[in-house]
């Protein structure tokens, strides 16, 4: 079973702001993506960025035999949403942009607007994985490409730099708090008998705060010498796969030319003790070639594929 999470890239019918321009520039687009995915063939993908839900419908058309389509009701400001493609039928258990109780609104701009739910919504759903129910969660969060006030993508100074950097950190840490909090309910503290997983482009490396926040207890990651040392913390831990990935394959997105692994697949002690490798791009042909993207999303509007790489990992029986 391969399962897998990919970011689109803006992916809308044609004719609105984002999307394409014409219908042939959207076959080119669902032809590119659906190209990809036939070679990936996953048992379960995990997108980002669907801009219309019928898209991505339009999308598992494409493919071959029959695909289901879950979509989140929760999109942001430009209508991207997060969703799952499968092979088979897939019961929804979660749908929500809602934060923790116990965190407070946090700053979003210099004018002290806050944000006291998630920019997109997170989509978890329940099918069958083969050795009994699989358990997933998708999700988008908050990106580190920076927007300013009035629709620019540049600052007007270092400060305000660094200030907006901050408030998308504030919200990216939430949202990971959020799913922290999802994935709690999804493993119900029995990680050794429930394969759950969490995947999807976390805006952020390995080794960033966000991303750690989403492993639970610290210890046993993989690679490290206690790893195949049970403890307490397997009912409850994650399991980031990037360490079974090929480190010369070790990204999902070329940034200003930095290569980065921001797309991720976690999984739980059951499905990571049946991990048998991973990767991004496509199995078996090396390193993904991706563009180098710049601050301003709107520069690849009606390119085909995606800025993104899958990121993949297969799991044994």
């Amino acid at each position: 079973m391969l399962l897998g999470t990919w970011n689109l890239e803006n992916l809308y019918r044609p004719g609105g702001p984002y999307g394409p321009q014409d219908e042939a520039g959207y076959a080119a687009k669902l032809a590119a993506l659906a190209a990809v995915i036939t070679e990936l063939d996953p048992a379960l993908l995990g997108v980002q960025e669907v801009g219309d839900p019928e898209a991505l419908k339009d999308l598992a058309g494409m493919l071959d035999d029959d695909w289901h389509v879950a979509v989140s009701e929760h999109a942001d400001i430009r209508g991207i949403r997060v969703g799952f493609l499968s092979r088979t039928a897939m019961t929804v258990v979660a749908d929500t942009r809602a934060l923790p109780a116990e965190l407070r609104p946090v700053q979003a701009d210099d004018s002290g607007l806050t944000a006291g739910e998630a920019g997109r919504g997170v989509l978890a759903v329940e099918t069958e994985g083969g050795d009994g129910p699989l358990r997933v969660a998708v999700c988008h969060l908050k990106s580190k490409l920076l927007s300013y006030p009035n629709g620019r993508f540049q600052p007007r100074d270092e400060g305000e730099r660094a200030r907006y950097g901050a408030y998308a950190l504030y919200r990216r840490t939430a949202e990971a708090t959020a799913l922290r909090a999802l994935a709690d309910q999804l493993l119900a503290g029995d990680g050794q008998g429930r394969d759950v997983a969490v995947l999807g482009d976390l805006n952020d490396e390995v080794q960033a705060a966000t991303t750690q926040i989403l492993l639970g207890p610290p210890g046993s990651e993989l690679g490290t010498a206690g790893h195949d040392r049970p403890d307490r913390g397997d009912a409850t831990r994650l399991w980031d796969v990037a360490p079974l990935i090929p480190p010369g394959q070790r990204w999902s997105r070329v940034n200003s030319g930095r290569r980065e692994l921001i797309d991720h697949v976690l999984l739980s002690h059951r499905l990571v003790r049946r991990a048998t490798a991973a990767g991004t791009g496509l199995p078996g042909e090396g390193p993904p070639g991706l563009p180098s993207v710049g601050p301003d999303p709107a520069e690849r509007r009606g390119e085909p594929g995606s800025d993104h790489a899958p990121v993949w990992v297969r799991v044994g029986g």
